[in-house]
């Protein structure tokens, strides 16, 4: 039996769609005069946009520097990376194709203004550019996210290879990453204030047509992530382990499913998940490598949550979601978005961040889309916390490993 309290878990959530419930009531009432709170939505968006550059860099740089022997991982995490870059394409087309069959607006919707710099697609010299900067001056903008993470990577590797010389360095960022996570901490308690200004002020300025995209994104979401975690999961665990790994995958899965969803957390799912493993019968050297990693880099929901998001601000902004070239542009973002931000705190906010900013979206985009990711969170935790019991199986057949449980595979 699972316990779980879910207005405590989720109580922030809640906090946060009244807040922005309250907003867009006002934004209705008072229309193009409710302008006047917008000012509370910037203090929130430019203190988030602040900490963003040393919080994603102290955060990456410490988990990796925390590695005490990073060889003993190898040939575990080169197959980990492959599948879990594999299962986040799949989803993420799954949720492509959900989109354009029903698209999450329609009819008079609100377009903004497109700034020039917006682009659908990314060339492959574009995406090269993007991983550096010619200056480390230029690491201190929320503007090159991308070419702050392969740093943030690099110093975290050397710090690690130091090994003794480089523990007081460890230690620092360590330490500034906690304090990070505080300063995150703090200004998320901003947030339902913040954002519902900045939803009063987008839906007086832009009609209430706002609010039924987000049902529809709802509608959307909700029955795809169910059809991926019942469908797309059982397809994954068949291959891994035929119908015997089926039938215990089914019937060991259902409690960390259930702890995910009321907690909200994929990290909070970790023991219930670890437990799963073993009674299917994972090898433990694979699910206790897979798994707690997988938990904070591996998000088949988030995936799809982030083509959503980005087809939603393609409406917004009057952009055609369609083409090859936009599509995996959109699969690309979406996957860096889930691996990347997933294991931050606040990190739904700053995978969003990601998005804009990489695509070139203006300031208020990101409040569109902060909304998407409070209302799809249950079931894109659920599936994000599953998908890691399942990529244990699958790379458990792959590396075609025994143990006295008689494993998949």
């Amino acid at each position: 039996m699972v316990k779980t309290n879910f207005l405590k878990n989720y109580s922030f959530s809640l906090m946060l769609l009244g807040s922005i419930a309250l907003g867009a009531g006002l934004g209705v009432l008072f229309k193009e005069k409710i302008a006047v709170v917008k000012p509370l939505g910037d203090i929130f968006l430019n203190l988030l946009f602040t900490a963003v550059v040393p919080l994603v860099f102290f955060s990456i740089s410490s988990a990796i520097a925390e590695m005490s022997d990073l060889h003993r991982l190898g040939k575990i995490m080169g197959w980990m990376v492959v599948i879990f870059v594999a299962t986040g394409i799949l989803s993420s087309l799954l949720m492509v194709l959900g989109v354009t069959v029903f698209p999450p607006v329609m009819g008079n919707h609100p377009v903004l203004s497109l700034p020039a710099e917006v682009s659908q697609t990314k060339n492959f010299g574009e995406i090269l550019k993007a991983f550096t900067v010619p200056d480390f001056v230029h690491l201190l903008s929320k503007q090159n996210m991308l070419a702050l993470i392969v740093f943030a990577i690099l110093v975290g590797l050397a710090a690690s290879l130091a090994k003794e010389d480089g523990k007081p360095f460890v230690n620092f960022l360590v330490s500034a990453n906690k304090v990070m996570m505080k300063v995150i901490h703090l200004i998320m308690l901003c947030a339902p204030v913040g954002l519902g200004a900045y939803f009063a002020y987008l839906v007086g300025t832009l009609g209430a047509d706002l609010l039924g995209s987000y049902l529809r994104v709802v509608a959307v979401y909700y029955p795809l992530a169910i059809l991926y975690f019942f469908i797309g999961f059982s397809i994954y665990v068949f291959l891994a382990g035929g119908r015997e790994g089926f039938r215990r995958f089914w019937g060991n899965i259902l409690t960390p499913a259930l702890t995910a969803w009321g907690t909200g957390s994929s990290l909070a799912t970790v023991p219930a998940n670890l437990e799963a493993a073993d009674k299917i019968g994972v090898p433990r050297d694979i699910s206790r490598i897979v798994i707690p990693i997988g938990a904070t880099i591996h998000m088949d929901g988030t995936c799809m949550s982030a083509i959503l998001k980005i087809a939603l601000l393609f409406a917004f902004f009057g952009m055609p979601f369609a083409g090859i070239g936009t599509i995996v542009t959109a699969i690309g973002i979406a996957i860096l978005s889930g691996m990347v931000m997933s294991g931050i705190p606040g990190g739904g906010f700053l995978g969003e961040l990601l998005i804009v900013t990489l695509y070139g979206f203006p300031v208020e985009a990101l409040p569109l889309i902060s909304m998407v990711g409070t209302l799809v969170d249950p079931p894109a935790t659920m599936v994000n916390s599953t998908g890691d019991t399942v990529v244990s199986m699958l790379l458990s057949r792959i590396l075609n490993k025994r143990s006295e449980r008689e494993p998949v595979g």
